[in-house]
């Protein structure tokens, strides 16, 4: 943001949540479902409700951004009247709603008939009302859309007597339809009563064998998922018509804010929210966009703020040793057999998934390229295209054509072509440089004549193209292979480095604050890979290396006999962390789990080419781990070992979260101690009932039991305080400071507005290495002057006039401390 502009905040009158709690809405947890735990949040001292997408999806789904329809709610969760009662018993507790949008892709369902704009569209070809919906490169197939879904070659299916020819199927029952299994598709008319070959041959579409989707699929879709076809809201058109429901919602009232899935898959990220702004007077709107390094969103972007990735980095970081580095580094090249190098192993990753995963979206730049750059070397051109790819180092550029490019954004295009210089020949240089100023927009003097719209196509592609080929590369791919601290490879996350700085956090939320002071914050969202309490226990092997490192070797000596000859030391490691992270867990769970990662990894089995022999090897090995006494044990033993450590990182996260600029999330269940992986772990029924009983048991003052009872009462009480301060974390005037502390085991932060500090939270951070040091000794904190009282055990303290006040008492009975001002406390 430029020196001195404003910060970013929703317009005027709009409602801003003092905190939020994320609801997965689905057949088997309903709007319905949801209004019976409105009291519940209320209690808990959250002000929004935030709900996964509540748009039609395919039938059964679980998570919502499979939408069919955007002209309907979700008629499973209890459509429009249930999201009445729940809205209506929402704002009768005081509380408002937020909701997930899914602007950037519908499914094609299986039948297609579900998607009525998918199905004019296959119906009538190009010529179709709804043609512009989709991204469709229609030249590709001979203006035809592809459709990958055959399980052979069409000549073999229809040989085969596959395909059938029915009456009085479609969306309204009274079409002629293309039958094979549970797909059904469209009859073009006129073409009803061809020979079967023939009529085949006569669609808009073009059936094939579902492996040639990955090289030649014509419509642009979620990154590899080509049952997710992207929908092109830049148009007007499109975006009012996909819209309309969730707008005529959010203008009587019962949405306050949107949550925007994946907006770097759009053609123009910011010119979308400007529009979405535009329709809402600005509302509360925040991006689920991933910051790389320092990188910021770009300033003229219209809304709050991400969904708190950034945030999750840091304060995860903040309570991992940099100390356990080099050991852990030294530790992994000894159980794998050489020293990995996350970069390379990144490179590496990213170089498959440009060759393979997203090979159908390179084959289409190239034919943009060869369009417009008829005379070059093709091969030369797409090695170029390719190294540039690869080497970006954040999810996209953003450059709109026709529209002046920020300098800062063509900087990140040359920082990536000097980057893809060191992959490709030096002959291959001067390609690489035109691949270049074609993906910035820049004047081509080779260009063909007339082909301006190719290259402004060209330069929209190529960002729509870099996110899948980040997020498939690093998050979905180096993330599984590399295993030294499993608990860093995070959405958003840098796990090439081991612990950050009170200072460096201080900083962040400095920045923040006066920049997008009301962004979401998360510890945890159903994207991420572990939940925060796995992470916790996970971080604290940092303080211990040497320790973790026996207990590694005694459980290799332990699985030993329950070692498959596939089994990889790498696989074998993660499943290792994978169990002290979440012990105890089922068979079932660690083996669905340990699939996912292997098939993610892509080293020795992938979704689509699968080694049964291997992921058996795999199989057997996470069911001995969880049924196995002796190995059972020894997890044990570790987990137990470390609860202490584990603890003051799980109270210690979750307080910094709750406290730092931002809007806080609190993910389903994550109130209580949560040890969850990634979807669809993450997205299990949560007990309700338990965690209603346990808050009342805390607010009837009747002591905290066990860890369980320690986070939701740092979750509760610091809610309830932004729900009745607002002014101290979001308002106009919110402040943020950094409290000294004179211990590197204490991170202390203020918050409070324009009269001073009103807010102090205090964390203890490396608690194994503070133990073994001796305790805090004559460590304090550097109150601001006045009478304090501490909201997690009522104790009331005053800081000395000549000195600070002693951590060993301030945090004698829990590793953290929420303090308010005790005036701020009376009645007003």
């Amino acid at each position: 943001m430029p020196s001195g502009a404003a910060p970013h905040r929703p317009g005027p009158g709009r409602v801003v949540p003092s905190s939020t709690y994320r609801l997965q809405v689905q057949p088997a947890f309903t709007f319905d479902d949801a209004a019976q735990q409105a009291d519940y949040l209320a209690a808990l001292g959250v002000s929004h409700a935030y709900l996964s997408p509540i748009l039609a999806p395919t039938p059964g789904s679980a998570h919502g951004y499979d939408v069919v329809s955007h002209e309907f709610l979700n008629e499973e969760a209890g459509g429009s009247a249930g999201f009445d009662r729940l809205t209506t018993a929402l704002r009768g507790v005081g509380l408002g709603t937020v909701v997930d949008v899914v602007p950037n892709h519908m499914t094609t369902p299986t039948p297609a008939s579900l998607n009525h704009p998918w199905w004019f569209l296959l119906r009538d070809g190009r010529e179709s009302d709804h043609a512009h919906w989709f991204d469709v490169d229609w030249e590709a197939e001979e203006g035809r859309v592809l459709v990958p879904v055959l399980g052979q070659s069409l000549e073999s299916v229809i040989a085969d007597g596959e395909l059938s020819v029915e009456a009085g199927g479609g969306p309204h029952g009274n079409e002629t339809v293309l039958r094979y299994f549970d797909h059904a598709f469209p009859v073009r008319r006129g073409t009803e009563s061809l020979d079967l070959p023939d009529l085949v041959a006569a669609q808009h579409y073009r059936l094939c064998d579902w492996h040639e989707g990955g090289s030649r699929l014509n419509y642009r879709r979620f990154f590899d998922v080509t049952t997710l076809a992207a929908v092109r809201v830049e148009d007007n058109d499109v975006f009012d018509h996909t819209h309309r429901l969730l707008l005529e919602e959010f203008l009587a009232g019962t949405v306050d804010g949107f949550r925007i899935d994946h907006p770097d898959g759009l053609a123009d990220p910011g010119g979308y929210l400007s529009r979405l702004a535009d329709a809402t007077g600005d509302a509360w709107v925040v991006a689920e966009k991933i910051l790389e390094g320092h990188e910021q969103l770009p300033a003229d972007w219209r809304c709050a703020g991400t969904t708190g990735y950034d945030t999750l980095l840091r304060v995860q970081q903040v309570f991992v040793d940099p100390a356990g580095e080099t050991p852990l580094t030294d530790l992994l090249t000894e159980l794998v057999g050489e020293r990995q190098d996350l970069d390379d192993m990144v490179l590496t990753a990213k170089q498959q998934v440009v060759a393979q995963v997203q090979l159908a979206e390179v084959n289409r730049l190239m034919r943009l390229i060869g369009r417009v750059l008829v005379g070059e070397d093709q091969d030369a051109l797409r090695r170029g295209l390719e190294a540039l790819l690869v080497s970006m180092d954040r999810y996209r550029a953003y450059l709109v054509p026709g529209a002046e490019a920020e300098p800062e954004q063509l900087a990140v295009l040359a920082h990536a072509e000097a980057r893809a210089a060191q992959l490709v020949s030096e002959e291959d240089r001067d390609a690489l440089a035109l691949v270049a100023q074609l993906a910035s927009g820049g004047h081509l003097p080779g260009a063909q004549i007339d082909t301006r719209g190719a290259q402004r196509e060209f330069v929209v592609r190529f960002q729509q193209t870099c996110g899948p080929v980040m997020a498939k590369g690093i998050e979905d791919t180096a993330f599984y292979r590399y295993a030294r601290l499993t608990g860093l490879n995070e959405v958003g996350g840098d796990p090439g480095r081991v612990g950050l700085a009170p200072d460096e956090l201080h900083s962040f939320a400095a920045r923040q604050l006066a920049t997008w002071p009301t962004t979401m914050t998360t510890l945890a969202t159903h994207d991420t890979k572990r939940s925060e309490d796995v992470r916790a226990r996970l971080s604290v092997i940092a303080e211990r290396p040497a320790e973790w490192a026996n207990w590694v070797h005694t459980a290799r000596e332990l699985g030993a006999p329950h070692r498959g000859s596939r089994l990889d030391p790498a696989t074998e490691y993660l499943l290792w962390q994978t169990a002290v992270g979440t012990w105890p867990i089922s068979t079932e769970r660690l083996q669905g789990y340990a699939t996912k990662a292997i098939r993610e990894a892509k080293e020795h089995t992938t979704w689509t080419e699968q080694d049964t022999v291997y992921e058996a090897d795999v199989a057997a090995f996470a069911e001995a781990l969880t049924t196995e006494p002796a190995l059972g044990d020894h997890v044990a033993q570790w987990v137990d070992l470390t609860a202490p450590a584990a603890r003051a990182v799980t109270l210690g996260q979750k307080l910094l979260q709750l406290v730092l600029p931002g809007v806080p999330d609190v993910y389903q269940g994550t109130e209580l101690v949560d040890l969850s992986l990634v979807d669809p772990d993450n997205r299990r029924p949560v007990d309700y009932s338990v965690r209603r009983d346990r808050l009342a048991h805390l607010d009837a003052g009747e002591g905290l039991r066990d860890l369980d009872d320690e986070k939701l009462l740092v979750t509760s009480r610091a809610l309830r305080l932004r729900r009745d301060h607002p002014e101290w974390f979001i308002g106009e005037h919110a402040t943020y400071a950094a409290v000294p502390t004179s211990s590197e085991h204490a991170v202390a932060v203020g918050r409070g507005d324009a009269e001073g500090i009103q807010v102090v939270a205090v964390a203890t951070r490396l608690d194994d290495r503070l133990r073994a040091d001796g305790g805090w000794g004559a460590a304090g904190v550097a109150l601001p002057e006045g009478d304090w009282v501490d909201l997690l055990t009522g104790a009331a303290l005053t800081r000395p006039a000549d000195g600070e006040v002693e951590l060993a008492v301030l945090l004698r009975a829990l590793p953290v401390a929420l303090l308010v001002r005790h005036e701020s406390l009376e009645p007003r």
